[in-house]
């Protein structure tokens, strides 16, 4: 309603209430007449009042009243009529508003149905993350869907801080050590000195853990060669062997590999993507791409040479078509294309690179320092899409020893280093944020999401912190070193992989030393309700109907101890 609308109504309505008012404020004419013939007292009808004595009584008696008695029934008489009629009370401005409580009225209606629609909670289900697979056909109220998972994200927050819900130690090979250990959206792959290598899929009620075969059956068991790497994604499982043999197995078609590859010497340095089926890896001097053509069969999509031999190696997500590598091998950065088999140098002759990640349009990677008294260790940020530097970060005098680029909130990054302190630094500023002593020793693993950050150290510690505050939630001891942490926002994932890889006898050390030279991995869920009764993944299915799980106060199940 526009502004002249608005004035024309409030003068149309005031112009009735005039009307309706306008015979109550009218006087009588007999009324008027029979007030103008009463005699007053003291006039010039005194004798004619005296001939009557009851009629001079009575005006003596009115005249004796006190001069406010009239004015009281009046009063009152006003009191009744405005009871009557609010809006003879309130007049012009009891119209005005009537006139804005009837606007309030239409704008609360238009409020409502804005509140009511589905459309837009469904997009801000969307914007906040909740159910992002779903379409707005899925369900009928949005809205309701929308508080539901705000209480499970303050459910589980909540669970977090306190260290609730339950933890699982994931069954390890006997007679064998950890050698690698890798996890996907709950999906966890574990490589061992046997040349075992087992999945398990955490977001189920049993934790089944098949082992995936090799081709090679025909070897003895503890005659296979040692798993060097293994990486996992939604639908893929990788395998690097000590003998430079590549195995590639499909999650959703079996425990058998759907392809294999082999290198003439040992893999160094093993990548998978994390949205799509391509697999790098490094042996010797060399760099292979490997992905499915359009009908399936697994090739070569690009491969380089490369001068030194390469220590980390990531593939770039989101990529579309043609996959991209990133490659570091000593004081040497490549940038590798798939599509043209192009090879860029990011970094040379500069210090060695001691970590590495990469993000959809950046890659970070720490270098080692000079000495003080020249110039302490860096993070390098570089443009993928420019090739150039973006940021030079830290300055410090030990060596960086993880950088989490890829799972940070926007504009935020988390380091590890050898001082054992945990570091979150803007990427708009240039500058560090935030600085916490989280671990005794160099910090070996770390991860950050919207407001938590947990870390793994060579002592054995994770450490969980909520870094608004700069405050630490908690800390459990799970084996030493940590080398490998992921979380979601409903599970952590902790591995304790060794440095050593030869098994110690159990003849000759008490059960806890053996247990600890071994390597250990836990599962720690915050949200058991939400477990699933069986995996979607084929190969991770029960294939028994008795289910076992353990409730836990996390607080209580593990104290304190570094045994």
């Amino acid at each position: 309603m526009d502004d002249y609308s608005l004035d024309e109504f409030r003068r149309r309505w005031q112009e009735e209430l005039a009307q309706a008012q306008a015979p109550k404020k009218r006087r009588r004419p007999e009324v008027a007449e029979r007030r103008a013939r009463r005699p007053e007292v003291g006039s010039g009808h005194g004798e004619q009042a005296s001939g009557d004595p009851t009629l001079a009584q009575g005006l003596l008696e009115g005249a004796g009243r006190p001069p406010t008695a009239r004015a009281t029934r009046a009063e009152g008489q006003d009191v009744a009529s405005r009871s009557r009629s609010p809006l003879a009370r309130e007049g012009a401005g009891g119209g005005e508003q009537l006139v804005d409580q009837l606007i309030r009225d239409l704008v609360s209606k238009t409020w409502k149905v804005i509140a009511e629609d589905e459309v837009l909670w469904y997009r801000l289900c969307q914007q906040e993350g909740h159910l992002p697979d779903s379409s707005i056909s899925d369900y009928s109220c949005w809205k309701l869907i929308f508080q539901e998972c705000r209480a499970k994200e303050h459910m589980l927050r909540t669970n977090w801080k306190n260290r609730k819900g339950a933890v699982s130690e994931l069954e390890h090979v006997p007679d064998a050590v950890l050698r690698d250990v890798h996890s996907h959206d709950g999906v966890v792959i574990a490589g061992y000195t046997s040349g075992d290598v087992r999945v398990w899929d955490t977001r189920t009620w049993d934790y089944v853990a098949p082992f995936l075969e090799s081709e090679d059956e025909e070897d003895e068991p503890g005659m296979q060669p040692n798993v060097s790497f293994v990486r996992i994604n939604s639908s893929l499982a990788v395998a690097a062997y000590e003998d430079g043999f590549l195995n590639i197995w499909d999650l959703r078609t079996g425990k058998y590999p759907v392809h294999r590859f082999e290198h003439d010497a040992r893999i160094q340095a093993l990548a998978l993507s994390q949205d799509d089926a391509t697999v790098a890896t490094a042996s010797a001097f060399d760099v292979v791409m490997l992905s499915p053509n359009e009908e399936g069969y697994w090739q070569i999509a690009a491969e380089f040479e490369v001068p030194k031999l390469v220590q980390y190696l990531e593939i770039v997500p989101e990529t579309r078509r043609y996959p991209v590598a990133v490659a570091a091998a000593g004081d040497l950065m490549y940038l590798l294309k798939a599509e043209d088999s192009a090879r860029t140098l990011l970094y040379a002759h500069g210090p060695p690179v001691t970590c590495l990640d990469v993000s959809a349009n950046q890659v970070a990677f720490g270098v080692q320092g000079l000495g003080w008294v020249y110039e302490g260790s860096k993070i390098l940020v570089y443009s993928l899409e420019a090739g150039r530097r973006l940021l030079k970060l830290g300055n410090v005098l030990r060596d960086f020893t993880c950088v989490n680029l890829s799972d940070s909130p926007p504009n935020l990054m988390v380091s590890g280093n050898t001082d054992g302190r945990v570091r979150i630094h803007d990427l708009r500023s240039g500058n560090i944020a935030l600085s916490l002593s989280a671990h005794q020793l160099r910090v070996s693993a770390v991860q950050m999401d919207d407001w938590k950050i947990v870390s793994g150290g060579e002592e054995g510690l994770v450490s969980v912190w909520d870094y608004r505050t700069n405050q630490k939630l908690w800390e459990v001891y799970s084996g030493h070193p940590v080398q490998h942490i992921s979380f979601s926002s409903h599970s952590l994932i902790t591995a304790n992989v060794p440095y050593q890889t030869v098994m110690r006898n159990a003849d000759l050390d008490s059960f806890t030393t053996h247990r600890r030279h071994r390597g250990l991995i836990r599962a720690y869920e915050f949200a058991v309700d939400q477990l699933a009764f069986q995996s979607p993944l084929p190969v991770c299915r029960s294939s028994c109907d008795a289910m076992a799980t353990h409730y836990y106060d996390l607080a209580l199940a593990f104290p304190y101890n570094h045994v």
